[in-house]
Parts: C-alpha cells; sequence; structure tokens
C-alpha cells in the first residue's frame, strides 16, 4: 500500500509539470495555438537557415505567423509575430528590420528582439510568444 502512494504521488509530480516552463502561458493578450512543423532546409522556401544570422516568416503559423531565425546552426529561435502587450487586432502583427521586430499600431511604439524574444525598451513586460526550434540533421521542427 505505502508502494502505490508513492507511486501515485510521484506520478501526479511529474505529469502535472510541463517539460518547458519557459513558454509564456500566461499571457491574457495572446492564444497558445498548436504548433507543430518541420522545416526541411533542403527545400528552396527554407535554405536561407542554413545560414547565420538568416530568418523567414510562416505567414500561416501562430497567432500573427512566426519569425524562425539562425542564431549559429545550432541554435534557432521562433517566435510569434503578434504583439504580446497588447491584445490581437488589425495592426498587431509585427513587422522586420533585421533582428528588431517593431509592432505598427499607432497606440504603441513595442519593438521585440526575435533572438530572445524581449522587449527593446521596457523588460518588464510580456515577451514575445516563443515557440521551440530543435534542428535535427537538415530540418526544423517548431512546436510548443
Amino acid at each position: 500500500m505505502k508502494y502505490l502512494l508513492y507511486l501515485l504521488a510521484f506520478t501526479f509530480v511529474f505529469t502535472s509539470c510541463k517539460s518547458n516552463d519557459d513558454f509564456n502561458d500566461n499571457n491574457p493578450n495572446l492564444i497558445d495555438p498548436i504548433v507543430n512543423i518541420t522545416l526541411n532546409l533542403d527545400l528552396p522556401e527554407y535554405n536561407s537557415l542554413n545560414f547565420p544570422g538568416n530568418s523567414i516568416v510562416l505567414e500561416q503559423l501562430g497567432v500573427r505567423g512566426i519569425v524562425v531565425y539562425n542564431v549559429n546552426n545550432d541554435l534557432y529561435s521562433a517566435f510569434d509575430l503578434a504583439d504580446p502587450n497588447h491584445p490581437v487586432t488589425s495592426c498587431s502583427t509585427m513587422e522586420l528590420n533585421g533582428i528588431i521586430a517593431t509592432c505598427p499600431c499607432d497606440t504603441d511604439t513595442n519593438s521585440y528582439n526575435i533572438v530572445t524574444g524581449q522587449h527593446q525598451t521596457q523588460p518588464d513586460t510580456y515577451p514575445m510568444q516563443a515557440y521551440q526550434a530543435v534542428r535535427t540533421g537538415n530540418s526544423i521542427r517548431i512546436s510548443n
């Protein structure tokens, strides 16, 4: 009986925790859409991700599209392009300029670093919504 109680307690603890708590689950402005895609780096539309410093935008995924950035061929970042610090509106899809994503809405001047997801001037605000980006061989899996 004692072993059964330990087994139940152990199971409860490990099933109630997420595998990665770094993701932004408590932002009231954004939903957490299911994302699970594999990018084949041999295909022309993803070829630029073979080179550090390049990024692509996956427009039909996430809340407002996902930007994938190659940091160093081993490390990739993937963030949603919806501004996390105001509700989703027609203007809340951020625009890229190098590694900076900027919200074009007139109501704010939010800009974020697409390598870290952090706000450029206000670190106490919500960061960009992150997705896991893992390279295996010649493909990158983007998921949450």
